[in-house]
C-alpha cells in the first residue's frame, strides 16, 4: 500500500523540488557524569514529498531523539537537517519560526501534549492564530473542517482535552498538526498510547490523511506491523545508527541485517501453521549503554559493531571494526554489516551454524 502511494505521489513532486526532510550526518551528544552519552551517532536519511518513511527499533535506539532534533525541540550535536530545501539546524527561534509551520510534531501522549485549560476549538485554532492564516469566522470554519477531517464532530469544539478519549485526543493532536499544511508531519509513536482497537482507526486516519495531503510523514514507532501497513520506506536504528534502510515490501521480504531479522522474527503472521513453522530469533541481553567513559570514542568513530554483543553470528572482525554503510544491488538497499556480502546475500540469523559460510564469502567480496 505504502510504496505504490509514495511512488506516485512523490514522482510528480520530488523530481524538481526537494525532498520534505533531509537528515545528513545527525549526531546528538549528552554529557553526563559517567561520561558521553551518544544517543544519534551520524544518521543520515531522506523523506520524500508525499513519501511515508518508518523510523523503528528498540526503545533506547535513538529514534524519538532523531524526531526531537529534526522539529529542532532538540539543538543537533553536528549534522544538517533541511526541511524543504532549507536548512534548519543552525537558525535561531526568531529565524526559525516564520518555518515552523512547515513541519509539526504530533506526540505519543496526547493527555500530555495537550493543554488541559484549552478547548478542543482553542487548541487546533492556535496555529493558524500563531501564523495569522485565519481569523473570525474564517479560522471557526476552518477548525471545524479540520475535526471533520480526523473524524471528530465540530460539537466538540468547546470541550477540554480530559472530556475525550484517548483516540479523540489524538485526533484533535493530529488536527492541530495539519492545520497550516506542513510539508512534514514527525509522528513520534501516535498510536502506543491507544487501545489496541483504537490503534487500527488512527493508522486509517493517517494513512487517509497523508494521501489526500501528500505531506512527507517521518513515522516514529516500534510497532513492526503498523510500520509496515504505512511506510513506502523503513530505516531499522541500533543503539543510536541507522544499520539497514529499505522499502518496505523489500526489507519485509528479505532483511538483510541480523538485527533486522530478529526484529522481525517477532511479528507474528495471522497465518496459524505458518507462524508455527517459523523460527524466533532470540536476542540475548538488553540494549548496551549508549554511555561512553570519559577519554573513549567520542570524537571519533567507534572501532567496532556495536550490535556484536548480542548478535548471534558475530565474528572476531565486528569486535575490531565498524561497519560501513554499503549500497546493495538495486540502488534502493542500505545496510552496515560485515557478514552481508556486495551481491547481496545476506546471513542466516536464525541458524549461526551457518556463520562460517557467509564469513568466508564476504572475507573475499569486501
Amino acid at each position: 500500500m505504502g510504496a505504490q502511494r509514495g511512488a506516485s505521489e512523490a514522482s510528480g513532486a520530488g523530481e524538481s523540488q526537494p525532498p520534505a526532510l533531509e537528515v545528513r550526518d545527525l549526531v546528538r551528544h549528552f554529557a553526563g557524569r559517567g561520561g558521553t552519552v551518544r544517543a544519534v551517532d551520524g544518521v543520515s536519511l531522506t523523506v520524500g514529498r508525499g513519501e511515508v518513511v518508518g523510523l523503528v527499533g528498540e526503545s533506547g535506539s535513538g529514534k524519538s531523539t532523531v524526531g526531537q532534533c529534526v522539529v529542532r525541540l532538540d539543538d543537533p550535536t553536528a549534522g544538517t537537517v533541511r526541511i524543504g530545501g532549507v536548512d534548519v539546524t543552525r537558525l535561531s527561534r526568531r529565524a526559525l519560526r516564520p518555518l515552523r509551520k512547515d513541519f509539526h510534531l504530533v506526540y505519543q501522549d496526547p493527555s500530555a501534549s495537550l493543554d488541559p485549560r484549552m478547548t478542543v476549538g482553542r487548541i487546533v485554532a492556535e496555529p493558524l492564530v500563531l501564523h495569522r492564516m485565519a481569523s473570525g469566522d474564517a479560522l471557526r470554519d476552518r477548525v471545524a473542517g479540520l475535526l471533520r477531517q480526523v473524524g471528530l464532530r465540530p460539537e466538540l469544539t468547546d470541550r477540554r482535552p480530559h472530556e475525550l478519549s484517548g483516540g479523540q485526543r489524538q485526533r484533535v493532536s493530529i488536527a492541530r498538526a495539519l492545520a497550516v499544511d506542513p510539508l512534514l508531519l514527525v509522528a513520534d509513536e501516535p498510536t502506543s498510547a491507544l487501545d489496541v482497537s483504537v490503534q487500527a482507526s488512527v493508522l486509517n486516519l493517517l494513512a487517509d490523511l497523508q494521501r489526500d495531503r501528500g505531506f512527507g510523514c517521518l513515522f516514529i514507532t516500534h510497532d513492526l506491523a503498523a510500520v509496515e501497513f504505512l511506510a513506502d520506506r523503513i530505516a531499522v536504528m541500533y543503539l543510536g545508527e541507522i544499520v539497514e534502510q529499505a522499502p518496505a515490501a523489500e526489507l519485509f521480504a528479505a532483511p538483510k541485517h541480523p538485527y533486522t531479522q530478529a526484529l522481525l522474527s517477532a511479528v507474528p503472521v495471522p497465518d496459524p501453521p505458518a507462524q508455527r513453522a517459523r523460527e524466533r530469533i532470540v536476542l540475548h541481553g538488553d540494549l548496551p549503554s549508549a554511555v561512553f567513559p570519559k577519554g573513549g570514542p567520542v570524537e571519533h568513530a567507534v572501532d567496532y559493531c556495536r550490535f556484536h554483543t548480542r548478535c548471534p553470528l558475530a565474528v572476531d572482525r565486528c569486535r575490531t571494526e565498524a561497519p560501513r554503510h554499503r549500497t546493495l544491488p538495486g540502488g534502493d538497499h542500505q545496510v552496515a554489516c560485515h557478514l552481508v556480502g556486495d551481491d547481496g546475500a545476506a546471513p542466516d540469523a536464525a541458524h549461526p551454524e551457518r556463520q562460517d559460510r557467509h564469513t568466508t564469502h564476504t572475507t573475499h567480496t569486501t
